[in-house]
């Protein structure tokens, strides 16, 4: 197993990523999700990852997130090694309430929004400031409310999730992450589990989020969002990273055949983006190909 060498940030350096993967790998049983996988993020950018189901997109939004823990690589956010690493030869397992620290900072947005039940849309937002920040009451309530405006819920304060259509209590849920005031936000296919008419509110709130310099990964299958959206769109494939690049190279000029494959399969079924599809995967004997994967 292999872990980070601890080594001190480089404080001034504004092109030290605030988030950096270095060769992960993640195995349930024999099954490996992640291979070999290799990530920086940096502050204020927004990265897009597509790809099939299963190939291990939501899994790599937990590990940097440390809801699964690593086989082997290393994770470092802000420039230091987290979770588990190398200090003084020595293997360090991080303390419960580093990682709880460490979680703090990362706000993440599921497909299902898990809401508390028995509390009230402002109680859902200010229950983790309160109890995990210490925040007081009064002062989490005001900045509670000052995100539930962000996300145009502000009105809904008082109800409780179940009187909510599912857009909304989604808004919700990214409210609460929000709340915790996050210097990186992962979304797991946020509107996945959304009715198509509700979809838009949704993404309108990550756009915003977007153009406020706010640092997000984001899994999606809405391409127009990645393409419009992302500063850079990451296609993974059985649990390897096989490119990325700025949207309009991705989307319009893909090199590896597999990101070919999947665009075209993708973009075909939604309808055209912007008025032309990546051509189409080629074989070895240099015939263009129709079949493949099933996404």
């Amino acid at each position: 197993m292999v872990f980070a060498v601890e080594a001190p940030a480089v404080l001034g350096n504004e092109a030290e990523p605030i988030i950096r993967l270095d060769r992960i790998w993640k195995s349930f049983g024999r099954l490996e999700v992640l291979t070999d996988v290799s990530l920086t993020v940096q502050k204020g950018e927004v990265v897009c990852i597509i790809g099939p189901s299963g190939a291990g997109k939501s899994t790599l939004l937990r590990c940097i997130n440390h809801l699964e823990s690593i086989d082997s690589g290393s994770i470092h956010f802000e420039g230091r090694p987290v979770y588990r690493y190398i200090r003084a030869g020595r293997a360090v397992t991080d303390s419960d309430k580093r990682i709880e620290a460490i979680r703090a900072q990362i706000g993440m947005v599921f497909q299902s929004f898990n809401l508390f039940p028995h509390l009230t849309v402002l109680g859902n937002v200010t229950e983790a400031p309160v109890h995990v920040l210490n925040e007081p009451a009064g002062q989490a309530d005001e900045r509670g409310m000052a995100v539930l405006r962000k996300v145009g819920l502000a009105g809904k304060a008082g109800a409780y999730p179940h009187q909510l259509s599912g857009g909304q209590q989604q808004r919700v849920a990214i409210a609460r992450a929000l709340a915790m005031n996050p210097k990186v936000m992962l979304f797991d296919e946020a509107t996945s589990a959304l009715d198509p008419e509700l979809v838009g509110d949704v993404l309108r709130v990550m756009r915003q989020l977007a153009s406020e310099g706010m640092t997000m990964v984001v899994v999606t299958h809405e391409m127009d969002f990645a393409r419009d959206v992302a500063d850079r769109v990451i296609f993974m494939d059985q649990g390897a990273i096989v490119e990325q690049g700025p949207p309009h190279i991705v989307f319009t000029a893909p090199r590896s055949p597999r990101t070919q494959q999947f665009l075209h399969s993708i973009l075909n079924r939604n309808g055209n983006l912007d008025g032309s599809l990546p051509p189409e995967p080629i074989d070895n004997s240099g015939q263009a190909t129709t079949g493949g994967h099933h996404e």
